[in-house]
C-alpha cells in the first residue's frame, strides 16, 4: 500500500497491505523491482513541489505526515486561479484493485477514495511552505481527545454530512464501518490495525464472518454524534488510522452485500461512482450532496475524471511526453521510466520527491530456513542492475539502504543487515560461499513476476543471471500483473520468495513492525501483511512489550528491534527505498506531492483554461 500505504501500505511491484503501504500497493507496480505508480509535485501549470533530482531528499523519506492543524475545521477550499469545469484522465500500468473501503489499501485504491470520493474523520492535506502533508480534521470536529494512556479517544462527527443518495452520516456508521474493519475473513487484504489495537479486536471476527451482528465488537461505541474508541493497548496514532477508507462511514443497510458495494461504495466527499470495471477503469462525476463549507481539504474543481488502468509503460511515456490532445489534461501516478526520465524533466511537467517506502524481497520464512540462504539471496541480487531493467531512476525513484525504516523514521538506526555488506552491494562470490557452508548450492528460488510488463520481465531477467551467477537456481513463476497480488498473499503459492513494497502509515515504528512481521498478522486465508510468513515468539513479546511503553521511549526501541531482526533473522530484505518522478499533462494543475504515501494530492487537481 502501502499502505506501496503502505498506503503501512503494500504496493505491488512492476515488480506491496501503500502504505503505508501501506496492500501495497494500493497497486502500484508489478512485479520484480518495483517502478511504482505514485505521484507528486507540480510542473509548470500550478501548484508547487514540483522540480528536479534534486528534490529527493534521502534523509527524510520517512520524515512525512507528523506535523498537525486541529484548528483547520472549515471549509470551502479555494485554489487561486483554479476554475471549474474540465476532465482530468489518469493511466496507470497498474490495475485498480478492490474499491471497497474496508479493503482498499494500495497506493491508488486508498487514495483515489480518501481524496475524491468517500472521506473519513481525519485528513491530511497538503502544504505549500512545508511541501508536505498535514494531519487535519474531516468528518470530525478537531483531531480527537485521548485519555491519559491514550487507550480511548472521543471525537465529535459535524452535522448535515450526506452519502451521496441523501442519507445522512451518523456515528453508528462509523461504528459499523470500524467493526467492518476487523472482518479479516471477508476483507483478507484490508489493513489490520483495528485488529491490532481496539477492544474486541483479538476475538471478534468481523461484522459479516460474525454473522451480520455487532454483538461482541467493542472496539466503537456511539452517543448521539459522540464515538469513542476503544483500545486495548495503549493507541497514539489513532488519528493517523483514522484517515484511512476502512474507518471512513458506512451504512449498514446500504453495504450489506459487500461484493456489491465493493462495485459502487457510496460516496461521501466530491465525486461519485459513474462506470466501473474492476482493474480496467473508472470515471467519476460530481457528488451533488457533498458539502464544501464542511470540508477543510478537498476540492470539486474538474467536472468529471476519467480513469484508463494497465496500459503499457512505455506508452503511458510516449504519451505524458507528446502531451496532444486529451493527454494535455491527463495525469499518470506512475514513475516516469528511467529512459524516458531526462526527456520528460525537460518539459517542466515531471514532479518528484520522497515518500516512506521500503522495497524488498520476503524469502518464505517456512521454507528457506537457513539464514545464510537468506543471506546470500541479499548478496546474489542485482541492485543496480535490476533498478535499470525494471524502469527505476538510482537515487531518484531506486534509493539503497539496509534497515527496513526508511531514513528520516524518528529512532531509526544506519547498520549493514550482513557484516560489511555495503548498500546495494552485490557481492555474487560471498553468495556462493554462504551456499556451499550452507550446503545448499543449487538452491532454487521461485518468485512471481509480471510477464505482461516489459519491465518486470526485463528485471526478472537481470535477477535470473545474478542467482544463477552465485550458485543459485532461479526459476521465475510467470504471473499477470492483474494476478500477482493473489499469488503473493496466498501462503499456499509454489513460490519460495515474495516480492513487496511498503509504505508507512503513520511516522512512526508502529507502522513497520507489527504489520510485516508479527505472527499474529498471518491468518489462515492469507498471509496479510507478513509476506515473509515470519514467526518467532521473542520478536512478537518484543513488540508487544514496545507498545506498552511509554510513547517517548518506543521510537528508540523500534530502531533497535530493525537492526536485532534484519542482523539476527534477515526474515526480508530491502531492495531500496522509494522516490516518485511522475507526469501530468500541460493543462494540469494543482499536482503536488503526497510524501505520505507517493500519490497525487487528489484534492487539489484542477484543469487550467
Amino acid at each position: 500500500m502501502s499502505r506501496i500505504r503502505g498506503l503501512g501500505r503494500n504496493t505491488e511491484e512492476k515488480g506491496g497491505h501503500t502504505m503505508r503501504f501501506k496492500k501495497p500497493l494500493i497497486a502500484v507496480s508489478l512485479v520484480t523491482t518495483f517502478a511504482l505508480a505514485a505521484c507528486g509535485g507540480s510542473g509548470g501549470n500550478g501548484g508547487g513541489g514540483g522540480g528536479t533530482e534534486g528534490d529527493v531528499d534521502q534523509e527524510t523519506l520517512g520524515d512525512t505526515g507528523s506535523a498537525q492543524d486541529a484548528s483547520r475545521v472549515d471549509g470551502p477550499v479555494e485554489i487561486d486561479g483554479a476554475t471549474e469545469g474540465g476532465n482530468i484522465n489518469v493511466i496507470s500500468a497498474a490495475g485498480l484493485n478492490t474499491m471497497h473501503p474496508s479493503e482498499a489499501y494500495y497506493q491508488n485504491t486508498s487514495t483515489i477514495l480518501s481524496g475524491l470520493i468517500t472521506r473519513q474523520m481525519t485528513q491530511y492535506v497538503y502544504d505549500e511552505d512545508s511541501k508536505s502533508m498535514v494531519l487535519i480534521p474531516d468528518l470530525a470536529t478537531d483531531l480527537g481527545t485521548p485519555n491519559d494512556d491514550f487507550t480511548e479517544w472521543t471525537f465529535t462527527l459535524k452535522d448535515g454530512i450526506k452519502y451521496e443518495d441523501g442519507t445522512p452520516v451518523t456515528a453508528e456508521d462509523l461504528v459499523f464501518a470500524a467493526a467492518a474493519s476487523m472482518d479479516r475473513t471477508q476483507f483478507p487484504e484490508g489493513p489490520a490495525y483495528s485488529n491490532d489495537y481496539l477492544e474486541s479486536g483479538d476475538t471478534y471476527e468481523g461484522y459479516f464472518t460474525a454473522g451480520n451482528t455487532l454483538d461482541g465488537f467493542t472496539g466503537a461505541e456511539a452517543d448521539g454524534n459522540t464515538i469513542t474508541y476503544k483500545a486495548r493497548k495503549p493507541f497514539p496514532d489513532l488519528p493517523y488510522w483514522l484517515t484511512f477508507p476502512a474507518m471512513g462511514p458506512q451504512n449498514e443497510q446500504a453495504s450489506a452485500d459487500p461484493a456489491a458495494y465493493a462495485r459502487k461504495p457510496l460516496a461521501t466527499g466530491p465525486y461519485k461512482f459513474d462506470q466501473y470495471t474492476p482493474e480496467k477503469s473508472l470515471t467519476l462525476v460530481r457528488n451533488d450532496q457533498w458539502d464544501p463549507a464542511t470540508d477543510p481539504g478537498r476540492t470539486q474543481y474538474p467536472d468529471s475524471y476519467s480513469m484508463e488502468f494497465q496500459v503499457e509503460s512505455e506508452q503511458i511515456d510516449q504519451r505524458m511526453l507528446a502531451d496532444s490532445g486529451d493527454d494535455q489534461t491527463t495525469i499518470s501516478y506512475d514513475d516516469v521510466l528511467n529512459q524516458n526520465y531526462r526527456a520528460m524533466e525537460e518539459t517542466g511537467r515531471l514532479v518528484v520527491g520522497g515518500f516512506p517506502l521500503t522495497r524488498y524481497w520476503a524469502p518464505d520464512y517456512r521454507k528457506i530456513t537457513d539464514v545464510r540462504v537468506r543471506q546470500a539471496l541479499a548478496l546474489a541480487y542485482p541492485y543496480a542492475d535490476a533498478y535499470k531493467a525494471g524502469g527505476l531512476i538510482e537515487g531518484v525513484t531506486a534509493i539503497p539502504g539496509q534497515a527496513l525504516m526508511p531514513p528520516g523514521t524518528v529512532g531509526r538506526k544506519d547498520f549493514p543487515a550482513i557484516e560489511d555488506m555495503e548498500d546495494a552491494g552485490t557481492d555474487v562470490e560471498r553468495a556462493r560461499q554462504l551456499l556451499e557452508e550452507a550446503d545448499a548450492v543449487g538452491y532454487e528460488i521461485i518468485w512471481p513476476y509480471a510477464k505482461d510488463d516489459p519491465q518486470s520481465v526485463a528485471a526478472k531477467d537481470a535477477v535470473v543471471a545474478s542467482l544463477n551467477d552465485a550458485g543459485f537456481k532461479a526459476s521465475p513463476l510467470a504471473s499477470t500483473v492483474a494476478d500477482v497480488s493473489t499469488v503473493r498473499s496466498d501462503p499456499d503459492a509454489p513460490i519460495n520468495v515474495r516480492t513487496a513494497g511498503w509504505i508507512a502509515d503513520w511516522p512512526s515504528g508502529s507502522s513497520w513492525f507489527p504489520p510485516l512481521i508479527e505472527s499474529t498478522n498471518l491468518k489462515a486465508e492469507g498471509t496479510g501483511s507478513n509476506y515473509s510468513i515470519f514467526s518467532e515468539p521473542t520478536v512478537d513479546e518484543k513488540i508487544a512489550e514496545i507498545q506498552e511503553m511509554p510513547v517517548d521511549e518506543q521510537a528508540d526501541a523500534w530502531g533497535e528491534l530493525d537492526e536485532q531482526v534484519m542482523t539476527e533473522y534477515l526474515p526480508l530484505f530491502v531492495t531500496g527505498y522509494g522516490g516518485v518522478a511522475q507526469m501530468h499533462g500541460s493543462k494540469v494543475g494543482g499536482m503536488n506531492i503526497d510524501n505520505t504515501i507517493g500519490q497525487p494530492t487528489w484534492k487539489s487537481l484542477h484543469v487550467t483554461q
